[in-house]
């Protein structure tokens, strides 16, 4: 199923985890419609770039999240983020690049320096910017 003209719901479902434990992550209409949103956004940076998105983790099931260590709260689990890197730019690259557009996101999250969380809300977008490293935990803006 195409999601967007980019992004399918296989490429934003799919999990090695899941399928090696057996874990079922198929999601309902409610997060298909969310993901759907999120292919959107995803669009968004991909013209804002020139250059392909590549998706290592979007839609998690509740059961998939806790098998992989992921927070309680994951925004993952409603269809409504996407961990991703983009070919040819290093993941501060991109991450710059959306924080400096005038793109919608509540958080942008440069994580362990390996790759970007793009996540948006239900609610009001906060536009956070956060980097998260093994050493200092989350720390304000990109570091």
């Amino acid at each position: 199923m195409l999601l967007s003209p980019h992004f399918t719901l296989a490429e934003m479902t799919v999990s090695e985890t899941a399928a090696r434990r057996g874990i079922d992550n198929t999601p309902n209409e409610q997060i298909i419609s969310n993901l759907q949103r999120l292919s959107a956004g995803l669009e968004e940076i991909r013209s804002l770039i020139g250059r392909p998105i590549l998706v290592s983790s979007g839609f998690r099931s509740q059961a998939l999240n806790q098998a992989i260590g992921g927070s309680a709260g994951s925004v993952h689990t409603q269809g409504l983020a996407a961990d991703i890197n983009a070919a040819g730019l290093s993941p501060r690259e991109l991450a710059m690049r959306v924080m400096d557009s005038d793109l919608v996101f509540d958080q942008l999250i440069l994580e362990f320096g390996q790759w970007v969380h793009f996540g948006l809300s239900a609610n009001v977008p906060r536009r956070q910017v956060l980097t998260i490293r093994y050493d200092s935990g989350y720390l304000p803006g990109l570091v």
